[in-house]
């Protein structure tokens, strides 16, 4: 890599020219899409004439057909048929932009698309404007991307560092994924297909749904091709932000790949790839982002599609879509067959959130579940910290294949790699730890293993599952007619809607005076049923009420027995259960309802009888409320107790400063 850093620097000075104009964040709406220009332009120097003297004698045939010819000459995937290149444009300065645009607009269809989507006639407009333009071409024709120079593979490096520059000013979720963790998340993935890979000439593809600049992609193939060079890994991928798409694609192109593999737009309202299927899938997607402008699609793709479309196990809350990323790779992932006995793998990154978050029966519960069930989840591994440019956050790769091995089916394995890291001598935005090569080959290591050590735990699928059980207890009440009940009728809504109306004008004022009367008759009949004496059986009082209010011949309605019944009652551990219909049911008392989580592999009824009855004899399960969640507390299964240190260690501790203080006050009072 001896051109990388170097290059990277060099374009990255070119920025200098544009202070002022533009603000140090923009810098990257023309760094970016000028050094694609300027690797265009040196990829096709040599075949240029060759080219040229072509386009003059097929120009006359439609585009298609003309491309097809000329990209032969130019032996790459695309050509330029206009007479400039970056140094002959510097030779006419009074025309630089409309000779700039003529040279954009030389290039043949997918190479011009790539630019479009920089949005960058907007910026040759202002770089003119601004007497910036001819300096800008003037400075890119002075560095040398050529591939002789500058490989192809360093070359992807070049726009990985760029665009990581120019996403120090990203919002958040929007997180550049380091090279090593690429490649620790590539080494997992293919850890257990290297009699798959090492077939010599070998074809696969990889999938990634959240690209950015196609950097997963990149080292995913570097990676392949170190352990086989005759193997092909086809790189297919999708991205939304426009020119994080464009680099993606331009890179693509460059290296003599399939462009047109390399696809636009937001992944969740639309699968660019709706029917392909793919051996491998790697993403990064954005963490905490919300997901409400792709709301309606999703929702109804769920709804109308469930199992048969991408996110049938459940939708996340709206405020975190990585599940749904997680679901959309697991929608592509090539079935098992006899035709496809190796079925696919799949590497994904994200926080903490995905792990917990979501009670039983929430959305996020039910993914885990889904995916756990179905036996896909293979390892999960945790990050260090502060290892990303932007974010310090806690991060998992979770590595998922649709065929496990017969010594993993049924298991899950947890890695605990937060200590695997150096510190950087300078760190790098937010990014202060790296992952050396020898920790990544460790932790593929000690993955590969499978064995239970301090950093390794493996459980069985069932073990993350918990059943939501609902614990009743009876309602219990006394009754009593006296002033302070009476008084908290004026409370209750039943009762106040007798005195309102919707009717507006006189009938809404006679309707809210009728009302009124029958408020007054219900209180003086509830005053003349005044007494000492304190009613323990629901059932015997309510009789006692409807009888009176029927000899005064109001009608009591169902809604306002209730409201009289809540107004006179008080909790009471010493009355009679309440009982909800004639057959006797009990009635459960809402505020003393709890919930217990059992395990899934322990009958709930067996954990009822040890864990609760005990405690509270009377209480039972609702079993119609019963749910199944999943959760993975990672961080739980390998916490370490530490001894808290003892009072005369503390106490000597805090002696000491006070000491270290009154030294420093008296040398400032001397």
């Amino acid at each position: 890599m001896v051109n990388f850093q170097d290059k990277v620097n060099f374009l990255w000075t070119i920025a200098e020219i544009l202070r002022g104009p533009y603000k140090p964040e923009d810098y990257g709406k023309v760094i970016l899409p000028m050094a694609v220009l300027r690797r265009f332009d040196n990829v096709l120097e040599d075949t240029k004439a060759d080219v040229l003297d072509s386009y003059q004698q097929f120009k006359h045939l439609p585009e298609e057909s003309r491309d097809e010819i000329l990209n032969r000459q130019s032996k790459q995937r695309f050509n330029n048929t206009s007479n400039y290149d970056f140094h002959k444009l510097l030779n006419d300065s009074d025309n630089i932009a409309e000779n700039f645009r003529d040279y954009i607009n030389g290039f043949s269809k997918t190479a011009r698309e790539i630019i479009e989507y920089f949005d960058f006639d907007k910026q040759i407009e202002k770089m003119d404007r601004n007497d910036l333009l001819y300096l800008t071409v003037k400075r890119f024709a002075e560095v040398d991307l050529h591939p002789d120079t500058v490989s192809n593979l360093e070359m992807g490096y070049i726009f990985e560092e760029l665009i990581r520059r120019y996403s120090e000013h990203a919002e958040a979720g929007d997180h550049y994924t380091p090279r090593e963790v690429v490649r620790l998340m590539v080494g997992l993935m293919f850890n257990e297909d290297d009699e798959i890979l090492t077939k010599p000439g070998i074809t696969q593809t990889l999938y990634d749904g959240c690209a950015g600049t196609g950097g997963m992609g990149s080292i995913a193939q570097e990676y392949l091709h170190d352990m086989n060079d005759s193997a092909e890994l086809q790189f297919f991928a999708q991205e939304f932000n426009e020119e994080s798409f464009a680099m993606c694609k331009a890179d693509t192109l460059i290296k003599g790949e399939n462009a047109q593999n390399i696809r636009f737009g937001n992944t969740l309202t639309r699968d660019a790839f709706p029917t392909q299927k793919f051996d491998y899938l790697i993403s990064n997607p954005p963490y905490g982002v919300e997901w409400k402008p792709a709301e309606k699609v999703v929702r109804e793709e769920y709804e109308d599609l469930g199992m048969d479309g991408r996110f049938g196990a459940g939708l996340p809350r709206i405020g975190d879509g990585q599940l749904l990323f997680l679901q959309h790779l697991v929608s592509k992932m090539k079935p098992v067959s006899e035709d496809n006995p190796q079925g696919s793998r799949m590497a994904i990154i994200m926080n903490g959130s995905p792990l917990f978050t979501g009670d039983a029966g929430s959305g996020e519960s039910e993914i885990r579940r889904y995916v756990i069930e179905n036996d896909l989840v293979e390892g999960i591994v945790a990050m260090p910290n502060d290892l990303f440019y932007n974010t310090g956050i806690s991060t998992y790769v979770w590595i998922l294949t649709n065929n496990k091995s017969k010594w993993r089916k049924g298991k899950v394995q947890l890695v605990n790699a937060v200590d695997y890291y150096e510190k950087m001598r300078k760190s790098l935005g937010a990014k202060r730890n790296e992952i050396s090569q020898e920790q990544i080959d460790e932790i593929i290591r000690i993955y590969g293993e499978l064995k239970e050590q301090d950093n390794v735990k493996i459980f069985d699928n069932e073990d993350f599952g918990y059943q939501k059980i609902v614990v009743e207890r009876p309602l219990k009440l006394n009754f009593k007619i006296d002033d302070a009940r009476i008084e908290r009728l004026y409370e209750q809504r039943a009762f106040q809607n007798l005195a309102k109306s919707k009717k507006k004008g006189d009938a809404g004022i006679k309707e809210q005076e009728a009302g009124e009367e029958v408020q007054n008759a219900i209180i003086e009949v509830l005053q003349q049923l005044k007494e000492d004496t304190l009613y323990k059986n629901r059932e015997v009082f309510t009789e006692k009420l409807k009888t009176a209010f029927s000899d005064a011949a109001i009608d009591m309605k169902a809604p306002l027995l209730k409201a009289l019944l809540a107004a006179l009652s008080e909790k009471d551990e010493t009355a009679d259960v309440c009982v909800k219909n004639k057959k006797g049911d009990v009635e459960p008392d809402p505020d003393l309802r709890d919930t217990e989580n059992v395990p899934l592999k322990e009958d709930i009824h067996d954990y009822f009888e040890r864990e609760v009855l005990p405690h509270v004899p009377d209480a039972w399960i609702d079993e119609d409320k019963t749910k199944i969640g999943y959760e993975i507390p990672f961080t739980r299964h390998f916490y370490k107790y530490q001894e808290l240190r003892s009072s005369s260690e503390i106490k000597a501790e805090i002696q000491a400063l006070e000491e270290s203080i009154l030294e420093k006050l008296k040398k400032v009072m001397m």
